[in-house]
């Protein structure tokens, strides 16, 4: 069965000014990989709830913040052949040292019976299109080209 999620990318500045708002998710397996590990702040939802209410729902508890304004729907990609992410972007000002997010449990190291508590995100950052890109999971890449596309639209 396919997993669904859906996520905020916020942005900030126009043209050559464009910043994207990415987060490098917490825990022992990500902790020593950069490039190709960021994310969008995201969560899975099912059927009952409605993709931006889901993706609100994560930005409050990945960043500690709740995003609100003028949503654009980025569309889905598949992450992976078991996943599909829905994006919406948002215009947006975080602080990076303001993140608060929610932990959850893992036991580590394996088999060692020890439960450990770890952020689901141990940080954010702003990135240039170019470099989000390059931080980006392979496979939400593809939101930076549609949110520049959309941004060039004449309103």
């Amino acid at each position: 069965m396919t997993k669904r999620s859906a996520g905020i990318l916020m942005y900030r500045g126009r043209g050559p000014e464009l910043e994207v708002l990415l987060v490098h998710p917490g825990g022992p397996f990500w902790a020593k990989k950069d490039d190709g590990a960021w994310s969008i702040p995201k969560g899975e939802y099912d059927e009952a709830e409605e993709p931006l209410a889901c993706a609100i729902r994560k930005s409050e508890e990945e960043l500690g913040m709740r995003p609100d304004g003028n949503f654009i729907n980025l569309g889905e990609f598949a992450q992976s052949s078991r996943k599909i992410v829905v994006a919406f972007a948002v215009e947006g000002d975080f602080d990076p040292a303001d993140l608060k997010s929610n932990r959850f449990e893992l036991e580590w190291p394996p088999n060692s019976g020890r439960m450990q508590s770890f952020p689901d995100v141990d940080r954010a950052a702003w990135f240039a299109p170019n470099l989000a890109k390059v931080k980006f999971l392979p496979g939400q890449q593809g939101f930076i080209d549609r949110l520049v596309a959309a941004l060039h639209k004449p309103r």
